[in-house]
Formats: structure tokens, sequence, C-alpha cells
């Protein structure tokens, strides 16, 4: 396999696995929704970042660990999944609080609670929480790494791939957010936002507590 080919492969493989809804996708709708522009943006960077760190980490080796130490990698489950459920959670009790406050001040809250740096930060701990993430690296990437290849030079242009990718897709639904931001923007669309967000993200926790390598 040429490099060029293995290039073109990955970037349909990770094609599609980008287009299949899950958390990335929760997080950023709900960013762009609740929080505005900006704050989604953040959010898909954060989760950019996360997919970054994780494919160099595979391609230097050090999330084989995940897959050698069954402790490592139920120690990282366990975290994830606290993280998501806490997530999920805040989420539901910021909706519950602003059924007391109305509709005006729940805006004023997103608004202070949606700050760059905390989506951002949001996003990438997402990522770098979720062993599957590393474990998808560590099968998919040595399959697209030809024996000729400089092994990190190669592996961090598949991972930037996946990363351009992943950013182009949020590009659109944050842009799909945005043409129909007249209907979205109306407080109860908000909050439904929220609480759908909230409970996804909390299934998501505990499907991946749940869940065995």
């Amino acid at each position: 396999m040429s490099v060029g080919t293995a290039l073109v492969s990955f970037a349909v493989v990770a094609g599609f696995l980008t287009l299949v809804p899950g958390l990335d996708t929760a997080l950023v709708l709900r960013a762009a929704i609740v929080r505005g522009t900006r704050t989604a943006f953040a959010t898909a960077l954060g989760v950019g970042s996360g997919l970054l760190v994780w494919g160099i980490a595979t391609t230097c080796g050090l999330s084989v660990l995940l897959t050698t130490s069954q402790w490592a990698y139920t120690v990282l489950r366990i975290a994830g999944a606290l993280y998501l459920i806490w997530l999920g959670v805040t989420s539901l009790v910021a909706l519950l609080r602003s059924g007391d406050i109305g509709a005006g001040q729940l805006d004023d809250r997103a608004v202070a609670n949606g700050s760059v740096p905390r989506a951002w930060a949001r996003g990438a701990t997402s990522n770098l929480l979720n062993p599957k993430v590393g474990v998808f690296y560590i099968a998919m990437l040595p399959q697209f790494i030809p024996p000729h290849a400089p092994h990190l030079l190669m592996g961090t242009a598949l991972t930037l791939i996946h990363f351009v990718e992943g950013v182009l897709w949020s590009t659109v639904l944050i842009c799909g957010v945005r043409f129909t931001k007249t209907w979205l923007d109306r407080p109860s669309v908000k909050r439904g936002m929220e609480g759908l967000t909230g409970s996804v993200l909390v299934a998501l926790g505990l499907k991946l507590a749940l869940d065995t390598p």
C-alpha cells in the first residue's frame, strides 16, 4: 500500500465514523443551540484535540497499555463514564432550575457558563477519558501505515485527517443550527435541547460504565 492510498483509504473509514451520531455530535449540537456559535466551535476543536492526543499517543505506542492492561482500561473507562454522567446531570439540574428563574435568565446563565476555554476543555476531556477512542486508533492506525513510511509522521498525518473531517462535520452542524436560528433560539427549544442532551450524556455514561473491553 502506497502512502497516498493509505491516506485516502483512512479518510474514507474515518469519514464514515465521523458521520455516525454519537457523543461528539451531541456535545457540539448542544453547544451550538444552547451556548452559541463560538462555544460550539470551541467544543468541536476540543473534541478534535482529544483525537490528536489519542492518535499521536497510539503512534508512539503509549496507548497500547489499554489493550495490555485490564486495570488501566477499567480505570479510564470508569473515569470517562463518571465525567459523562456529571455533564448530563449538570445539564438536567440547570434545566430544572431554569423553570424557577425564567427563560431570559436561562439565556444569561448559558452565556455565563459557555466560555470558550471551558467549552474546549469539555470537548477534549470527553474524548481523552473515552478508552474506546484509543482502542479504535490502536486497531486502525497500524493497518494504514505502510512498512516503509515513518511511523510517527504517518500516524500523525492520519490523525490530522480525522481531526479535519471532524471539524468540517462540526462546521456543517453548527451552520445548520445558525440557518434555523430563528426557531432554535426559542427558550423552549433551548430547554428541550438541554434536557435531551443531558439525558443522552447520562445514558452514554452508564453505557460506558457497563461496557466490557
